[in-house]
C-alpha cells in the first residue's frame, strides 16, 4: 500500500509541475527529492513547525525516529490521507492533502506528540502540541488517544482534551471541542466510537460516550451517551432520529439532520 501510494503522489507532484511552473521547486522540495512517504512527510511537518527556537532539522529528526520506532504511524497516515481523498468532496487526488491540507497535516503533528508522550518525553510532546496549535490552529492533548482513518475538514478550531479517545473512521469538522465539564481531575473527557461524524462547532462535554455510527449535529452541546447510529442535535442536544445502519457517517459526510428525522 505504501508503495503504491507513493509512487501515486509522484505522479501527481509531475503533472503539477507541468501545470504549474512556479510550483516546481516546491513540489520537488516537498515530494520529488525524496524516496519515500516518510521522508516526504517529515520534511513538509518539520518545515511547517520549525521556529526560531526549533530548527528544522531537529523537528525532522523528531518525525524519522517516530516513524522507524512505531512503523504503524506511516500505516496511519496512510489511512488518514485515503480518508481525506475519499470523504473530502473537494479533493479529487491525493498530493494536496500532504501539501496543504492542515487537518490531515494536524492529526499527523499530534501522532508525533502522542509517541513523544508515550516514550515519556512530555516536556517535548508538549512543545509540539503548542507549536500544532500555533501553526493549524488545531489543540490537542499528547495523551489523547486517535485511531487511524481520521479526518479534520478545515480543521481551525478544533481542541480535544487529554482522556479523548478517538476509534478509527472518525470525521471532525471545524471548531468541534471534545473536553470537560471543569476542573477534575482523571478520566474526564469523551470516547468517539468508530463511524462518527461530528458537524463544525459541535461541543461534547464529559466522560461519555458516542457510540458508533452517530451524528453530532452542527452547532450541538453534548453532555450525555449517544447510542449507536443516533442523530442528536439542539443545545442541549436530543436525539432526533437514527442514522441509516447502511451508511456510516463519518464516510457519507451527511450533514443533514433532517434526513434522519424523516427515516425515524
Amino acid at each position: 500500500m505504501t508503495n503504491e501510494l507513493w509512487q501515486t503522489l509522484r505522479t501527481e507532484a509531475q503533472e503539477v509541475i507541468k501545470q504549474e511552473p512556479l510550483l516546481a521547486s516546491y513540489v520537488y522540495a516537498c515530494v520529488l527529492n525524496h524516496d519515500s512517504l516518510e521522508g516526504a512527510l517529515s520534511f513538509i511537518l518539520a518545515y511547517k513547525l520549525t521556529d526560531d527556537v526549533m530548527p528544522a532539522v531537529t523537528v525532522r529528526e523528531l518525525f524519522e525516529q517516530a516513524f522507524a520506532g512505531s512503523p504503524t504511524l506511516i500505516e496511519e497516515a496512510i489511512l488518514d490521507l485515503k480518508a481525506v481523498y475519499e470523504r473530502d468532496a473537494a479533493t479529487n487526488t491525493y498530493l494536496p492533502v500532504i501539501l496543504y491540507l492542515k487537518g490531515f497535516q494536524s492529526i499527523q503533528v499530534h501522532r508525533l506528540a502522542h509517541f513523544l508522550w508515550k516514550n515519556g518525553r512530555r516536556d517535548l510532546a508538549q512543545f509540539i502540541q503548542s507549536r500544532n496549535s500555533e501553526v493549524f490552529g488545531v489543540d490537542i492533548h499528547p495523551a489523547c488517544v486517535m485511531g487511524k482513518g481520521i479526518m479534520f475538514d478545515h480543521a481551525t478550531g478544533i481542541v480535544i482534551g487529554e482522556t479523548t479517545v478517538i476509534d478509527d473512521n472518525v470525521s471532525i469538522l471545524q471548531q468541534v471541542t471534545l473536553g470537560g465539564t471543569g476542573n477534575e481531575q482523571g478520566d474526564r473527557h469523551p470516547k468517539i466510537k468508530s463511524g462518527v461524524l461530528i458537524a463544525a462547532g459541535a461541543k461534547v462535554l464529559g466522560n461519555i460516550t458516542i457510540g458508533e455510527g452517530a451524528k453530532i449535529g452542527a452547532g450541538s452541546v453534548v453532555l450525555k451517551d449517544v447510542e449507536p447510529h443516533t442523530t442528536v442535535v439542539g443545545v442541549p442536544a436530543r436525539s432526533v432520529g437514527k442514522a441509516c445502519t447502511d451508511e456510516t457517517p463519518s464516510q457519507t459526510m451527511n450533514q443533514n439532520v433532517f434526513d434522519d428525522d424523516e427515516a425515524s
